[in-house]
């Protein structure tokens, strides 16, 4: 039985069709949608939520898009006293406040995915680190990994979870701008993993320099499907391979997520 069954007898029934049966759970805390005509109900769906999920301690409601050079979203806590929370994602933990830092539970597949190709001893940068669900499971496989993050918040918990996993001995942490390679120490990489946000495909023209002959970069976009084609042709004309490529999730009408394995040929 889904949100909106449960909500049946409870709520107006003219207004069921724009409940939501799609929440986002981060360790105990669920992320949720509200249609602006319930607004009014919104702690009855909170208490429908927890009702469901007995783990889950603490709802909000994402009232703004993710934006911003810290990738942050809006939220308006409805149930709980705590957006700090741990979130256990392929035997790793990772801390964090879901209302200070970026971070999507539905990427978990392409993560594992990525991270199961590093190879021990290998030189791994990670851009846009986030709290480190790239960065920790590339550091437990024997990489040497270097990230940037410039949300503060990020990069607190990102530090933290180095240590609360073990790996800090692998991972070597940089504060600011994903795209400022000064602040590299190391300017050559085997892998390169770029979870780039929308609207910075820029960060490719960037960060390939860095790349390795036959390095890989691992590198996500926005795209229609329509405009995969030209994009293949055109990693192909700068003389990159596309070993893989496909879509991890849609974020708009038509708009995919889409990452891109790219293998230099140089």
């Amino acid at each position: 039985m889904g949100l909106r069954d449960q909500l049946r007898g409870i709520l107006p029934p003219e207004l069921l069709p724009m409940v939501s049966d799609h929440f986002t759970v981060i360790g105990d805390v669920a992320v949720i949608g509200i249609h602006p005509l319930l607004k009014p109900y919104r702690q009855v769906i909170a208490q429908a939520i927890v009702s469901r999920r007995k783990n889950i301690g603490t709802v909000l409601e994402k009232t703004g898009k993710i934006a911003g050079d810290l990738r942050t979203a809006g939220y308006e806590l409805l149930l709980g006293n705590s957006t700090v929370t741990v979130h256990r994602e392929a035997g790793f933990s990772y801390r964090l406040d879901v209302a200070g830092s970026f971070f999507s539970p539905r990427m978990v597949s392409e993560r594992k995915r990525v991270t199961g190709l590093v190879r021990p001893g290998e030189h791994v940068f990670v851009p846009f680190a986030g709290i480190g669900p790239y960065v920790i499971p590339a550091a437990a496989r024997g990489a040497d990994v270097w990230a940037v993050e410039q949300n503060p918040d990020a990069f607190r918990w990102l530090s933290e979870n180095c240590a609360l996993n073990k790996v800090g001995a692998h991972c070597h942490l940089i504060p600011g701008d994903a795209l400022d390679t000064s602040l590299l120490p190391v300017h050559r990489f085997d892998r390169i993993i770029i979870p780039a946000p929308y609207g910075m495909d820029n960060a490719l023209d960037i960060l390939l320099p860095l790349l390795s002959s036959r390095g890989t970069a691992h590198f996500y976009t926005f795209r229609t499907r329509q405009e995969i084609p030209g994009l293949v042709a055109a990693y192909a004309a700068r003389g990159l391979d596309v070993t893989y490529t496909s879509a991890c999730g849609n974020v708009a009408p038509g708009v995919s997520r889409r990452v891109f394995d790219l293998v230099w040929r140089r």
